[in-house]
């Protein structure tokens, strides 16, 4: 599956898988390159777990960890854009998955 996003203000990303534990429903990645990282991180951490809810659905909690160069501050107005983009991809991921279910089946 691959997701373009005309509207997205960045170029370039590049992602490394660092945990994937099917059992728990755990993914731990990291962005170790990319327009967002800019001169200011170095790399941001992100942990992804999916637990269950009594509705037969699942919450997905998801914890960010920014890992900056020298004495930069993140602003949280930055982190907040950061999770609304996320948030919009993982909408964009859960659509697509629930229209095709055949792809995780």
């Amino acid at each position: 599956m691959h997701l373009f996003y005309a509207a997205s203000p960045f170029k370039y990303l590049k992602h490394r898988i660092d945990v994937l534990d099917k059992e728990n429903l755990v993914c731990k990645y990291t962005m170790i390159e990319g327009d967002p990282l800019g001169d200011r991180l170095e790399s941001i951490g992100y942990e992804v777990k999916f637990e269950a809810t009594s509705d037969g659905g699942c919450l997905c909690k998801m914890t960010s960890n920014y890992n900056t160069i020298g004495d930069f501050d993140v602003k949280e107005e930055e982190v907040k854009e950061g999770r609304e983009s996320t948030i919009a991809i993982y909408k964009v991921v859960e659509s697509y998955l629930l229209e095709n279910p055949q792809v995780y089946a």
